[in-house]
């Protein structure tokens, strides 16, 4: 059996910067406030180039082409992660694999929200340990500011979330590295405490004026309930792959949790008594990109020079659902 190991990744975000200042402008808030209650200084934006999840992949994806070895001819499969998708129907995968030009290759759309990028590794993982696929292609994608309340009634929200796209190669190799287990789970009791009620195809009209003027077309989060799950089910789902695969946190070297919030990565590394430096955190520059998120901190990690051969990594993820899980890497 083949192991699946990343060969690379990138990652793309727009230029348009909205600062906590920004922010301010346009509903009651400050810089402080944002930074004491999320760690968020700024976030990037599409602002009105109406550019949606499948372009920012294909920057994301041809940053990465040039760093590999291979073209993208060799590219077998798609795993395309957002919560925020181009259209209602298809999802992102098909429009991504037609502006990339990847002739008829296959997509599979991930819509996990902020655990999407290690529901699409896990899956990818298992087309390359099956021989499947030899090169697939993992995107993480998110447009999350088009749908925000910039104003009062929506800075619960608004404070919180970025674009950003991350582009990952899974490759097969006969080496002892590469993805050693995923661990997913999900608890639809709480499925409205984070989302988007509308569109949806359980109604005649998927969407009226008469939500748009409730806002139901905009993300909805109850941060308390959300804050309340994620410190408990990150810190559980890490050491469910750290018993799984025999690891102590000493065997750990980084721990790349989903850009959900500063003080929820506080009080994993707390719970998880592990050292802060174990764990990678850069929401202070992206906000929370949702799907992106992972893979734009993983790939920040590697150019940090954080990750080494052989190191162990364990990334993490909690989201609407509410989902979660961890992907366990031999580097």
């Amino acid at each position: 059996m083949k192991n699946s190991y990343i060969k690379d990744i990138a990652f793309y975000v727009p230029d348009n910067v909205l600062t906590n200042d920004d922010l301010s402008k346009m509903m009651e808030t400050s810089d402080e406030w944002i930074r004491t209650r999320t760690g968020i200084s700024q976030r990037h934006s599409t602002g009105d180039s109406n550019l949606g999840p499948a372009d920012l992949a294909v920057f994301a994806t041809n940053k990465l082409l040039d760093k590999v070895d291979i073209d993208k001819s060799d590219i077998d499969f798609v795993v395309f992660a957002t919560s925020t998708p181009d259209y209602f129907v298809p999802g992102s995968g098909a429009l991504f694999q037609d502006k990339m030009g990847l002739d008829t290759v296959g997509v599979l759309d991930i819509r996990q929200g902020c655990s999407g990028f290690t529901y699409a590794l896990s899956v990818a993982d298992k087309f390359i340990k099956t021989e499947t696929y030899k090169n697939i292609l993992v995107i993480g994608a998110e447009v999350q500011t088009t749908q925000l309340d910039f104003d009062n009634e929506g800075r619960g929200t608004a404070v919180l979330f970025g674009d950003g796209a991350a582009a990952c190669l899974l490759s097969a190799t006969d080496k002892n590295k590469g993805i050693l287990s995923a661990h997913l789970h999900s608890d639809g009791r709480y499925i409205d405490e984070l989302g988007t009620l509308r569109p949806s195809s359980k109604f005649k009209d998927i969407i009226t004026s008469e939500n748009v003027k409730n806002r139901e077309h905009h993300i909805h989060m109850n941060g308390r309930e959300v804050f309340k799950h994620a410190v408990r089910r990150f810190p559980q789902v890490i050491l469910e792959g750290m018993e799984f695969n025999n690891l102590t946190t000493e065997d750990v070297s980084l721990v790349i949790p989903h850009q959900a919030n500063y003080r929820i990565t506080q009080a994993v590394q707390k719970k998880l008594d592990i050292a802060e430096d174990k764990v990678f955190s850069n929401i202070h520059k992206y906000g929370n990109t949702t799907a992106a998120s992972i893979g734009i901190a993983l790939s920040e990690a590697l150019e940090q020079n954080k990750i080494n051969d052989g190191d162990i990594i364990i990334l993490a993820s909690f989201g609407a659902g509410f989902q979660w899980g961890s992907v366990v890497i031999k580097w």
